[in-house]
């Protein structure tokens, strides 16, 4: 594991890797911190200038985006009570607390410290057990596999946010989606509405930056600005002898906590965030201080969400399966390149590799020197107008849009998506399993076909074999945990009349 750490840190530090590291942290800090941007959108309007750029450096610079905006989403939670990111809602319960009783200076040290011993834990953890999962998973058939990816979905369905019938048709539709275009083996065109644009499938990008950048514009612009100052001055950064001895057992708590449910497909990072409080609302000796400013309910989600963002890279590298939306949209990144995910990346890819997994450190430690010192930056970044903002956006994404295929389609595309992305939010249906479901469902159905011609049709191949057998169980087992409590308060609601 050292020497391939050595290569990976090798790949890391050249200039250019580096520099690209950096601008992906500062532009992860700073979408964390503005409200309603996100990562998900970031990545997703950022998809087209990775085509240019080297497959390493362009993964470096995502994988900054992406866990710079769990840093960036606790400056404005602590500061204005205004979480940037999801994960960021638990940090506002405490941290904007400790801001109103003027110890934001202990809140944002502590999440900034939590963060980086949380990154440097979960990033050794992903170097020691990638290489482990990889051996496993090349062991693994075509009945495997599309147990694994079906296991996938069901989780992703299951640990979703808002109802779980919702979360199950968007991973239908997004599943459908991805069936759009030529079928490889019988050579027929499928639900392409007469397109020939389609006939090689809906695009990835496209798809990503209308449901996610121009519904996210769209939902913003209705919604008028609310925009408060801090609520007391920040102090000194830095935490006093008795907070920091109250904070090293949340770190240690919500680092384990977050590298272990960072794994699960679909909501890994925010049930780890919302795991993690709750646990020290019962094992904490002030407990009687939470609800008003304990530094405990800051240290351990910020913690918890930071390891989780790590650590959900984990099944994206060894198993090309994507933990959440963002690593859907980082196999994207990687098949622009015509690079695939998967067991056989680290025999194939290896500077990518653990060249990404060393970028991970240097991050974390750039963020740590980024976030502290530059507070009173993001502070002012808050009271920018969004009205200057979202134009910039907008004009990004055509270009963005256009410049993959040079089509004029791409972008109508990306227009036709952003309609439908804004009318899910209004519905209330999260689009993140969508996106989980379009890259999955392809990838399942190859799997399906490969593991119906071994077996010459026969459909026990997948209780036969032993892993295909377990997986599919888990599989009945969470689809059983998420229909119960619905029969019972349907008996109970009867039962009542």
């Amino acid at each position: 594991m050292l020497e391939n750490l050595a290569l990976g840190f090798s790949t890391a530090v050249t200039f250019q890797n580096l520099g690209f590291a950096f601008i992906g942290c500062v532009i992860g800090t700073a979408i964390g911190v503005l409200p309603g941007v996100g990562p998900v959108a970031t990545i997703s309007l950022l998809l087209p200038l990775t085509f240019g750029l080297d497959p390493i450096t362009s993964m470096i610079m995502l994988a900054g985006i992406y866990y710079g905006a769990q840093y960036g989403g606790s400056t404005s939670a602590i500061l204005l009570n205004l979480p940037g990111e999801v994960t960021a809602v638990v940090t506002t319960l405490e941290g904007h607390k400790m801001a109103l009783a003027g110890r934001a200076g202990a809140a944002l040290a502590v999440a900034a410290l939590g963060s980086f011993f949380a990154g440097t834990v979960a990033t050794l953890f992903v170097a020691a057990s990638g290489p482990v999962l990889t051996g496993v998973a090349m062991s693994f058939g075509p009945a495997e596999y599309f147990s694994l990816i079906l296991l996938g979905l069901i989780a992703a369905t299951v640990l979703a946010q808002g109802s779980i019938f919702k979360s199950l048709a968007m991973i239908v539709l997004g599943v459908v989606l991805g069936l759009v275009g030529t079928d490889v083996q019988s050579g027929q065109l499928r639900f392409t509405l007469g397109f020939p644009q389609l006939f090689e499938g809906v695009g990835f990008v496209p798809l990503a930056m209308g449901i996610f950048g121009v519904a996210e514009i769209i939902r913003n612009l209705e919604c008028p600005e609310n925009r408060a100052g801090t609520a007391s001055r920040v102090g000194k950064l830095w935490l006093t002898k008795t907070e920091f001895k109250r904070a090293v057992p949340s770190v240690l708590r919500g680092t384990a906590l977050g590298s272990l449910l960072g794994i699960l497909p679909g909501g890994g990072l925010a049930l780890s965030t919302f795991a993690s409080y709750m646990l020290e609302r019962k094992v904490s000796k002030y407990r009687h201080e939470f609800g008003s400013g304990a530094i405990e309910g800051v240290a351990g989600p910020e913690s918890a969400n930071n390891a989780a963002s790590q650590t959900s890279f984990i099944p994206m590298l060894t198993l090309g399966l994507p933990a959440n939306a963002v690593m859907a949209l980082m196999i994207g990144a990687l098949m622009i390149q015509g690079i695939q995910p998967g067991p056989r990346m680290i025999a194939e890819q290896p500077t990518l590799f653990w060249g990404l997994i060393a970028s991970m450190w240097i991050g974390n430690l750039m963020l740590v020197i980024i976030n502290l010192p530059l507070v009173g930056v993001w502070v002012w970044l808050l009271k920018v107008p969004y009205k200057y903002l979202y134009p910039a956006i907008l004009v990004f994404c055509g270009i963005g849009a256009y410049s993959i295929n040079n089509s004029v389609f791409d972008v109508y595309q990306t227009a036709v998506f952003g309609l439908v992305g804004y009318a899910l939010i209004k519905l209330e249906f999260e689009p993140a399993p969508l996106l989980i479901g379009f890259v999955l469902g392809p990838m399942m159905e190859e799997y399906l076909k490969r593991a119906m011609l071994l077996s010459h049709g026969d459909v026990g191949v997948f209780v036969e074999r032993p892993l295909s057998a377990v997986f599919l169980l888990l599989g009945v087992l969470a689809l059983g945990a998420m229909v119960m409590p619905s029969i019972r308060r349907k008996k109970d609601q009867a039962l009542s009349e």
